[in-house]
């Protein structure tokens, strides 16, 4: 960090902006291995990692996985993005091979009070403005497979509607990328026949939407096409669940998200390789980057630093609760009591593990 920055502080923008980049295919090359065949480059500084690289990597053994969580946040954050990132470049600074895992921001709270989420001052990801903005186009695929979804309902109960859907129980709701609160509530199908059957419907946000829980719970795109295949959109007079599946709306939801299942690889201002792939809210979701761009950091990297959202009774329980039984990753803590102590509870978490009649509640994740 330069003297100057303390008496003039630059703007995170500034500092962005004014950064040296490396090619994302030498950054790919010499800090995971990966070879410019194995890359989809978005320009010279961010890439999509090719799934048929990510399954050559399924009989590596993994790395160790760090959480950094947070007491309960501010509006503004309280900066778990900037201590991943501080952490991930200290620890390759004093020799360890790691690397960093993130959420793609959305762009309502780009746009919004709480700004973006690449980071801040010297411990940033870039390009900043990209990654804040469209990136790789990841959200929009998920809009567009989410509305996709729900026109194709809407478009059933229109012609015909053989499934016997009550419109006063349809359940999907359309989305967009943005901070709108005046599509929150709406009516739909306004214009006459032609258009279908008036009905209250409305707006989320695309990171509140179910399909993007499940694009960053999918492990390939089988598992994908069947998630979002289980998707309950509506139900019947007599409350019968309609499914995505029941509308053979999940294979064309798949296509669309083909290309966005695979994880985003950019990099730290310091050059440390950090994918950047999916972003649920914790409050509405499960709040964690996608299963398939930690597991295969894991592959490529002695160490991997990731956070949750918000605070730790949030998202860092999610983390635990959800995204690590999906993945099936295991949580070892670390005690700070004395040797002794320690090595006491450390037999009875073996002795718990190993006993059939080991409780939900203190059964490994």
């Amino acid at each position: 960090m330069p003297a100057s920055q303390h008496q003039s502080p630059k703007s995170d923008i500034e500092i962005s902006q004014a950064a040296k980049k490396r090619l994302i295919l030498d950054v790919a090359k010499e800090r995971l291995g990966i070879g410019p065949e194995n890359l989809e480059p978005y320009g010279h500084y961010k890439a999509k990692v090719s799934m048929d690289f990510v399954k050559s990597l399924q009989s590596r053994p993994n790395g160790k996985l760090i959480l950094v969580s947070a007491i309960t946040p501010t509006p503004a954050g309280e900066g778990k993005t900037t201590t991943t990132v501080g952490l991930t470049d200290a620890l390759n600074h004093i020799g360890k091979k790691a690397m960093l895992c993130l959420r793609e921001p959305s762009l309502g709270p780009s746009f919004g009070v709480k700004g973006g989420a690449a980071g801040g001052g010297y411990a940033q990801v870039v390009p900043m403005e990209d990654i804040n903005l469209h990136f790789t186009g990841d959200f929009h695929a998920i809009t567009s497979a989410n509305n996709l979804l729900a026109a194709l309902l809407d478009n059933h109960i229109y012609w015909g509607n053989a499934l016997g859907i009550d419109p006063r129980r349809v359940a999907w709701r359309r989305v967009m990328d943005m901070n709108d609160r005046a599509l929150r509530s709406i009516v739909s199908s306004l214009g006459g026949v032609a258009n279908g059957f008036p009905r209250e419907d409305g707006f989320d946000i695309t990171v509140a939407s179910e399909v993007m829980a499940i694009f960053c719970l999918a492990r390939d795109v089988d598992d994908l096409k069947k998630r979002l295949g289980n998707i309950v959109v509506a139900y019947t007079r007599d409350r019968k669940p309609i499914r995505a599946s029941d509308l053979k709306a999940h294979g064309g939801m798949t296509v669309l998200l083909k290309e966005a299942l695979a994880p985003n690889l950019v990099q730290t201002l310091e050059g440390t390789p950090a994918f950047i792939h999916g972003g649920p809210f914790a409050n509405i979701a499960h709040g964690c980057n996608s299963v398939l761009a930690t597991t295969t950091a894991l592959k490529l990297a002695d160490y991997v630093v990731t956070e949750a959202g918000f605070g730790a009774d949030l998202g860092g329980e999610k983390f635990l609760d959800i995204k690590c039984r999906k993945a099936g990753l295991r949580r070892t803590a670390q005690s700070l009591s004395p040797p002794s102590a320690r090595s006491r509870c450390t037999a009875a978490s073996k002795r718990r593990i190993s006993s059939p009649r080991t409780s939900r509640r203190s059964r490994p994740v």
